[in-house]
Formats: structure tokens, sequence, C-alpha cells
């Protein structure tokens, strides 16, 4: 494992972490998360790494290794999207000349730069996500600043007890994860036509969080849809997440 920090497009120290050697596929973490926890801990880099490709695996501004910037100058629209496609540029990747691998917030960041053109892999996969996550996304950003809003009173028992504990368990700053919340954008459904990588969607059978995988694996132009054990926070725990995604970027 091979890891550095990079400038990302307004200076803020980005981190990123190297496992293999072969075609690059980047790998976007969901909210609260990091690439340890997401990409790492649970073999999914290992799988690819083993398979001939190069994980390209970033912490997001405010998770993992990477700065919290606690300016609200540091959290501009698309913000991630735009540290994304630093990483690309850092990485002196060409369009079409890595694959792309998102999980839930990940997932939408991906989607947003593929169906804005600022991000052109040659293969997507988006997990943990649906048309809810993309199109409707103040109703989940809401969710989530309700943990962070209410965190020191959110028991046992609260639908938001699980995400209360994950966010803990991560030492996520909470002022700064507040300020990336409200960069958020929703996407026009309708521009989904306009991904026209190959793609799959993989989804957890008990997971719903982000509404319906299936409708948006239909609604974009060339997807299939994967169906994996597990709800929203522990698909990722899976070997079948990462079987899902060595077997798809292995197709030529």
């Amino acid at each position: 494992m091979i890891s550095q920090d990079f400038a990302s497009f307004d200076g803020t120290e980005l981190a990123v972490h190297r496992l293999g050697e072969g075609r690059p596929v980047v790998l976007l973490h969901g909210l609260f998360s990091s690439a340890a926890m997401n990409w790492i801990k649970w073999g999914h880099a290992e799988k690819l790494a083993e398979a001939g490709f190069t994980a390209i695996m970033l912490d997001f501004r405010v998770h993992g290794e990477s700065a919290s910037p606690t300016d609200p100058a540091a959290y501009p629209a698309r913000v991630l999207v735009r540290d994304a496609a630093a990483l690309i540029e850092h990485a002196e990747l060409e369009d079409g000349g890595y694959d792309l691998v998102g999980f839930s917030l990940g997932a939408r960041t991906a989607i947003h730069g593929c169906a804005t053109g600022v991000l052109r892999p040659r293969r997507l996969i988006a997990c943990g996500m649906g048309v809810a996550g993309l199109a409707d996304w103040q109703r989940r950003s809401a969710f989530f600043k309700r943990v962070i809003d209410e965190f020191d009173t959110i028991e046992r028992g609260d639908p938001a007890y699980l995400s209360r504990q994950f966010l803990k368990s991560q030492g996520v700053d909470r002022v700064a994860a507040r300020l990336l919340l409200d960069a958020f954008e929703d996407l026009d459904a309708a521009m989904l036509s306009d991904i026209d990588q190959p793609s799959l969607v993989v989804c957890g059978e008990k997971d719903d969080d982000n509404g319906s995988a299936e409708d948006l694996a239909r609604l974009l132009p060339n997807a299939l849809y994967l169906e994996i054990p597990g709800g929203h926070l522990d698909s990722a725990t899976k070997p079948e997440l990462g079987d899902a995604i060595v077997e798809f970027l292995s197709q030529t």
C-alpha cells in the first residue's frame, strides 16, 4: 500500500492510497467512511490488485486522512466531484483510461461527475445508490444533518443511532461535515441518459436507503443491476461486493 497527499483544486490536502499494478480503478467511499473502511478493511482493494488492477482510493475531504477545513469557502457546489477530478488529474489518468467505482456518497459523486461530463471513465460501478439518493438528496441530507445537530442526544433505539455511532467511530469533524452536506445538489434524473459508459449498479438486498437501485439501473442507458447480501451499512463488508467489482471490470 502506498499512501500520499496531494493538493486538490483549492489547495485542500487530500489523501490517496494505491494498491496493485495494472489498469487503474478509482474508488470513492461512502459518507463518514474512508478508503480504509470501505475498500481496504474488507479486502476489496486486495481482490482488485490480485486481479491485475491498481486500486486508487481517495479519502474525500472531511474523511479519513484528508483535511477537514472549517471555512465555508472550502465547500463550493459539487466540491467532491471537483476533488475526484483533481485526483484523476494528479494521477495523470486519461479519459477512458480508468474505471470508476463509488459506494453510497461515492456512487453519488461518480454519477454526478459522469452525467456532467467532468469524469469520463471506461466503466462505472455505482454501489448502494438509487434514484432518490440522486434526485431527492435534500431529504437524505436532512437525516444526516440531524445526526450531526443532535449528536449528543441521540440514544439507542433512535433510527439515527447506528449512523451516529458510525460517525463517532470514524472521528469525523462534525463542523466540517455539516458544511460538506450543504455543498451537495440534486441531480436531474433526465441527465442519467447522458451516461453512456457500461455501468453496473450493485445494491444490498435489504438496502433501500437511497431509493430504488433497480430503477437507477433502468434509467442508465447501458447498465446492469446486481443484488448482493446486506443492508446499506453492511453490504460494503460482504465479499460479494469485491467479487462483483472485479468480475464486471474484468470484462473486455
